[in-house]
């Protein structure tokens, strides 16, 4: 992980990772927060100006968007989870603590496009720290100029 993390606790832990990866990669990047259970968008069954949950605790969902090349938006998840945006291809349920290692695999040139040709598709490869690999099905019309140039 960044600088020794290997577990990301909470969403800010997670935010501050991603800062850290826009950073290094001279990446801009942009934060938005959505706090209280009222906000989150896995809490629509909140009653209006209810901000916590059963338990006491005050969910926390971030929105994260990095400029450049490939377009990519994370969405973290107050449930240690996360959904990624890869040039419009949606990558959900991906573990909060696997996002960074996520993001590097694409700045780092090692995602890619794995076409089949019977039936014919694509999908999204991204290696993932212990032999995992994480893939996710790209429907033939959102392949984008960034998607086609890493097709195997």
């Amino acid at each position: 992980m960044i600088d020794g993390m290997e577990h990301l606790p909470t969403t800010e832990a997670a935010v501050t990772a991603l800062r850290a990866l826009a950073d290094r990669y001279g990446r801009e990047i942009e934060v938005t927060h959505d706090i209280g259970a009222d906000q989150t968008s896995r809490r629509t069954a909140a009653g209006v100006g209810v901000t916590t949950d059963a338990d006491g605790s005050l969910p926390h969902e971030a929105h994260v968007e990095f400029g450049g090349l490939p377009r990519v938006r994370v969405r973290l998840f107050p449930e240690d989870d996360a959904l990624i945006d890869v040039e419009g291809v949606e990558c959900p349920d991906i573990p909060r603590d696997d996002v960074p290692a996520f993001l590097r695999s694409l700045f780092d040139g090692l995602a890619y496009v794995k076409a089949r040709r019977f039936p014919p598709g694509y999908f999204l490869v991204v290696p993932l720290p212990g032999d995992r690999t994480h893939k996710e099905f790209i429907p033939m019309i959102v392949l984008t100029p960034w998607l086609s140039a890493r097709v195997r």
